[in-house]
């Protein structure tokens, strides 16, 4: 009786499971903007993840440090990256297969582990820094929101709230459903993007009031003396950063836009399939873009206009209260708790979106090393679930030990830069092995798809040489 119901539940499991490509998923792709609505959603889960560490850490941070005069980077950053995405999101929908499994097809390999998922190992350890520091940080805004044992600052408080930050974190993802991961971070977006850029707009009516001429001023293609390693760790960080890159297939997969094309039988309608799928990706990842991009540039705002003329510089473990002078300087001492309840909204919209990532990255991982078979739903489900506990246990311990969220945050953002550019190279691999001629992009796509490579390319040499100690002024 229970080997019977095991089968029947695995057999249920693998009819709805979004990796497998059947003939009995096919669904015709929505013509319209206004029919695509219902489909979009990868995108928005992105969004969650990029309207967070990135935007209210790196990017208000270099807009306290240097002012308006590199505005202009944060509009590259989120645009040039915008390409590789797609390419790669393109080759998923059309093959049915994430990531990683493509990244371990590019030679050469070491046993049976591509080089790139080989310095992806590396980018995952790194990561650990820069995770920790986003659970740290939700950790001490919750302290000051609600301090323990009395300094909000003090061991036992920040403590005791990473405990529960961890605990929270597993219990609500432990399920890993899709759905509930893209209805939650589609809320944390909009409750903190809409402050934010609400009272960057508002700004002109404060004491910290900008001009066009400051706006204009940072769209003059410089990079002040002195800034150049926090201009890189921002690129890395702010848009789509080589984590959501990464990820996006995986959103795109369980959203059901391969299951839906169906397998490749050479056809004149599953290429008319996969083409309407991926328009709708298409809008789905301009979507997104928008919404980081406007948010990006309302945090650099705040930074540059009111942290900047002050000479404050957010670090350590008085990031937060740091932070929440972008509103308490604007708004009056009652915004504090209007910030600290959106920091915990756009930082734990991070924590919401990157813990599922990671846990499918990892598990697909241990799948090319041939540890489970990844088209077992069953297996996989289990790894998912396993990583989904291990690694926000491990994030509050690194940060406990470190406490030096923009410290451990800007550690990530130098090696996502660094890994970008294997990212890079695997989506060019791909594009021209697997993906079928039919769905390649038109020559607009393409020329942007090189400059964009290209753009990315300078920024991983530039990290590589950082790493090593060659330093470009």
């Amino acid at each position: 009786m229970t080997g019977d119901s095991g089968t029947a539940e695995q057999g249920a499991v693998t009819t709805g499971d979004p990796y497998r490509l059947s003939p009995e998923g096919i669904k015709e792709p929505p013509r319209t903007w206004r029919e695509s609505l219902r489909y979009l959603g990868p995108g928005l889960v992105l969004s969650a993840a990029i309207v967070g560490a990135g935007e209210l850490v790196a990017t208000t941070t270099l807009g306290a440090e240097v002012g308006f005069v590199i505005l202009w980077l944060v509009i590259v950053s989120t645009l040039v990256k915008v390409a590789v995405q797609i390419e790669l999101a393109r080759w998923t929908i059309s093959t049915g297969q994430p990531a990683l499994t493509g990244y371990n097809k590019v030679p050469p390999a070491v046993g049976r582990i591509g080089w790139i998922n080989v310095l992806w190992v590396v980018l995952a350890l790194s990561k650990v820094l820069q995770t920790g520091g986003i659970v740290g940080s939700v950790a001490v805004a919750f302290s000051i929101l609600l301090p323990i044992g009395g300094d909000p600052l003090g061991f036992t408080s920040v403590l005791v709230w990473t405990l529960v930050v961890v605990a929270g974190t597993v219990a609500a993802l432990y399920s890993n459903r899709y759905a509930l991961i893209e209805r939650v971070a589609v809320g944390l977006v909009v409750i903190f993007s809409l402050v934010t850029v609400v009272i960057a707009v508002g700004l002109p009516f404060t004491p910290f009031a900008y001009g066009a001429d400051d706006l204009l001023g940072g769209l003059t293609f410089s990079i002040p003396v002195g800034a150049l390693g926090a201009a890189v760790a921002m690129f890395g960080l702010t848009g789509v950063s080589v984590d959501e890159i990464t990820s996006y297939p995986y959103w795109c997969i369980e959203k059901g836009y391969a299951r839906w094309v169906g397998p490749n039988d050479g056809s004149a309608d599953w290429e008319r399939r996969a083409k309407g799928w991926i328009r709708v990706m298409y809008k789905d990842a301009l979507l997104s873009w928008v919404v980081y991009t406007v948010t990006t540039m309302a945090f650099f705002v705040m930074g540059a206009a009111v942290l900047h003329p002050q000479g404050i510089v957010p670090e350590g473990n008085e990031m937060i209260t740091t932070l929440s002078r972008l509103y308490t300087d604007t708004l009056g001492d009652w915004a504090n708790i209007l910030f600290l309840v959106g920091a915990i909204a756009v930082l734990g919209s991070t924590l919401w979106a990157a813990t599922p990532a990671w846990s499918r990255m990892y598990a697909n991982l241990l799948s090319c090393a041939g540890v489970f078979d990844w088209h077992d739903p069953v297996a996989r489900t289990r790894w998912v679930r396993v990583f989904t506990v291990a690694l926000p246990v491990v994030w509050g311990v690194v940060y406990l030990f470190v406490q030096s969220p923009v410290i451990m945050i800007l550690v990530g953002g130098v090696m996502s830069g660094v890994f970008l550019l294997a990212a890079v190279v695997a989506v060019w691999y791909l594009r021209r092995s697997e993906t079928d001629p039919r769905l390649h992009g038109g020559g607009s796509f393409t020329a942007t798809l090189v400059v964009s490579s290209v753009a990315i390319g300078l920024l991983g040499v530039y990290s590589v040489l950082n790493v090593f100690g060659f330093s470009i002024a």
